[in-house]
């Protein structure tokens, strides 16, 4: 079932009613190829389709709702069902049951390459991840200048972007992703790989989008982070939402055990 809009954007900008989320395994009759699957970390959660598919249950029956000004930390065991229910809440993943309601223009920031060209310039991919996040040439144009200063790459931003490190990649893609202040932004733990000054940089970005009526979704293992960046948390186990409150209180429920 796609994403749909949400008809009361005013009060929900983000709603999941018992969304399921199922990957067939093709060829998966053999026991070996199930043990394999066993060991990255799907938690026992294989099942069979109608068609006597092996099929691993990502998601199970999630319900959650999320308003203005909600930031919602995404914590749990690796295989745990984190960076699938954020795909499914950008609309990569359709779910085979339940529904998902969206209000407003999501930017999703999971793949620090994704859109990425390393033969073109800073610039050039810019205006190609822009593209890409739906915004009109215009739109890019006029954002430019904010994205360029955001980066603090200067010269760089002439050069192919293969000759990046990890951080400047990072800048890149954080900046150009945050640069039209999305009503949701979703992102995975790989943007607290930053530097210590851009992370400061960016929890004050996203603080001004959460200020501006605007949702963050974080997925991480850094419960600290989580802490001081998110108001409410999710406690993935097996695909299925353990806990969702208070940030402070689900991170000590899962401290605790």
């Amino acid at each position: 079932m796609p994403v749909q809009p949400n008809p009361d954007k005013q009060q929900t900008i983000l709603r999941l009613d018992n969304v399921s989320v199922s990957f067939p395994i093709y060829h998966g009759g053999s026991r070996s190829l199930k043990k394999a699957i066993l060991s990255r970390g799907s938690a026992g959660r294989i099942a069979r389709d109608a068609n006597d598919r092996i099929t691993v249950d990502a998601l199970r029956d999630v319900s959650l709702s999320l308003e203005r000004g909600d930031r919602l930390a995404l914590i749990g065991a690796n295989g745990a069902g984190k960076t699938t229910l954020l795909r499914v809440m950008a609309g990569i993943y359709e779910p085979v049951s339940g529904s998902v309601q969206v209000g407003g223009r999501i930017s999703p920031m999971f793949d620090i390459a994704l859109g990425i060209d390393g033969d073109l310039s800073g610039y050039d991919n810019i205006r190609l991840r822009g593209l890409l996040l739906g915004l009109s040439s215009r739109e890019i144009e006029r954002l430019l200048p904010l994205i360029v200063d955001f980066t603090e790459l200067g010269d760089y931003l002439d050069m192919p972007v293969r000759t990046y490190s990890s951080g400047m990649m990072l800048r890149l893609t954080f900046a150009v992703a945050t640069c039209y202040e999305p009503e949701v932004l979703l992102m995975d733990e790989w943007i607290l790989a930053g530097d210590a000054h851009f992370m400061a940089k960016a929890r004050e970005r996203v603080d001004s989008f959460v200020q501006k009526a605007s949702i963050l979704v974080l997925a991480s293992h850094n419960l600290e982070v989580c802490r001081r960046w998110c108001n409410k948390a999710v406690w993935m186990d097996q695909g299925s939402i353990k806990a969702f409150g208070p940030v402070d209180d689900v991170v000590t429920a899962y401290q605790s055990v």
